[in-house]
């Protein structure tokens, strides 16, 4: 049987926040206006294999007077149950009591109780009616502690809540990492003993989903990384001064996809996280500068004396005389000689973006031409470019709505976490995507890039 759970509580105790977060998908409903949820919905949640049921409720509106209805045949423990199945059969209960109806009716069809409470608000004994219909339900239960605003009140919750659950958690919906959701799934493996196969099955299926994400992640900034070095634009016209006057909406036109290009490719990385509502442009994942803000360039990617020592490493290893020894720390800076600074300027290209050409074409007429670019810097541009936003993304919780900053945005700190190895196949690889050469398995190459970007939220 597929595990279900449902989310209830008090209105307004981040119930949406919860299953946000456990649903891992920003496209869940989440206010702070009371009444957000007024029906039960059903979001299903499918991790490769394996999958699990979340149902958000309406908050308890009228608990006293609901359990005052249960209590008017004073029912033994073994009738509770039954008791609740006629509250919710019943026409004028369906009538008086619509949210704790809709709450009711999933979990009696087999759903597993999160209950869920505000740990920066009081506790009270109002309360106490929820908590105890709910035990009258007899289903496997957990409470968890959701501090919204801080957590002055979490200890009083905590000594309340244990006299009704088995499991009490302290679980901040905007900030749990998938480490603490899965957890939350551990424990109830432990106490509902038909879901621990599949529970067991999900917890492992959470893991392969994370390797799957950071290796679409890599592909899709291999496919990035190969299209923007490569791109040109390009227009046949009878004569030199039509191509002339063409080179301006040339140039427009160039800058215009690569930046559209660029956008795209963060969008999709959004949608492999599951993070379809964030909206970069209104600073909920903010991508400082222009992708051709070149005075930011030296920022984002490798500095000049950088961009010099891999010139060398990039050399070294085409004629075959390259020596790990010398890929020391700090990209081997001060390992190589001041004699190559002069000679590489020509290699990473200057502050040079995409050439403007016109040239013959056989038959007759001439083609203008706007690019590719041939900066040396421009790969490691774009690799921090979208690394960055990987950062933004693997960090942040899909209940949270507000924006999320990252203080380092360039390259340097995670190439210098690589193996002597792996740098030295992202300087070779980068060298020829400068020069519009193909790489093999870029998406490889690039993956221990992934790995230290995760490695350094954690």
């Amino acid at each position: 049987m597929m595990p279900r759970f449902a989310v209830v509580g008090h209105p307004n105790k981040g119930k949406s926040s919860v299953v946000s977060t456990l649903a891992r998908d920003d496209r869940v409903a989440v206010s702070m206006q009371s009444g957000t949820t007024v029906v039960a919905e059903v979001f299903d949640v499918n991790v490769g294999e394996a999958s699990y049921q979340l149902i958000d409720t309406p908050g308890f509106q009228r608990p006293r007077k609901v359990l005052a209805w249960l209590n008017a045949t004073a029912p033994s423990a073994d009738k509770r149950g039954a008791r609740i199945n006629e509250f919710l059969a019943d026409p004028q209960c369906i009538a008086q009591f619509k949210d704790e109806i809709e709450l009711l009716g999933p979990i009696m069809a087999g759903a597993a109780i999160l209950y869920v409470v505000d740990g920066s608000r009081p506790y009270s004994r109002e309360y106490e009616a929820e908590m105890e219909i709910l035990r009258w339900t007899g289903q496997p239960s957990m409470a968890l502690i959701n501090p919204i605003e801080n957590e002055e009140f979490v200890t009083v919750w905590q000594d309340a809540l244990h006299q009704y659950f088995k499991i009490v958690r302290v679980f901040d919906a905007v900030t749990a990492d998938l480490q603490q959701h899965i957890s939350l799934l551990e424990a109830f493996a432990h106490i509902h003993q038909p879901w621990s196969q599949t529970l067991g099955l999900l917890i492992t299926e959470f893991g392969h989903q994370a390797q799957r994400q950071r290796q679409q992640s890599c592909e899709l900034c291999a496919k990035l990384l190969e299209d923007l070095t490569q791109y040109s634009v390009s227009k046949k016209v009878l004569n030199k001064s039509q191509a002339s006057s063409l080179q301006r909406l040339l140039e427009q036109r160039y800058y215009l996809w690569m930046r559209q290009r660029e956008s795209q490719a963060h969008d999709q990385l959004q949608q492999i996280f599951r993070h379809h509502h964030l909206q970069r442009q209104a600073n909920e994942l903010a991508l400082p500068d222009d992708l051709f803000d070149t005075d930011k360039w030296y920022g984002w990617g490798l500095d000049r004396k950088q961009l010099t020592t891999v010139a060398a490493v990039a050399g070294m290893t085409a004629g075959g005389v390259f020596d790990l020894a010398v890929a020391g720390h700090s990209f081997m800076l001060g390992a190589i000689g001041g004699g190559i600074v002069g000679s590489s300027a020509a290699w990473f290209g200057a502050d040079k973006l995409a050439a403007s050409r016109i040239r013959g074409i056989p038959l007759g007429g001439v083609e203008a031409r706007q690019g590719p670019i041939a900066n040396k810097n421009f790969p490691y541009v774009i690799l921090a470019r979208i690394l960055y936003i990987y950062r933004l993304l693997i960090c942040r919780n899909h209940a949270q709505r507000s924006q999320l900053n990252l203080g380092e945005a360039g390259i340097n700190q995670l190439l210098e976490q690589l193996s002597k190895d792996e740098k030295k196949a992202i300087f070779v690889a980068c060298d020829r995507l400068s020069r519009q050469k193909d790489v093999t398995d870029l998406a490889l190459i690039l993956a221990p890039l992934f790995e230290a970007a995760l490695a350094s939220d954690r």
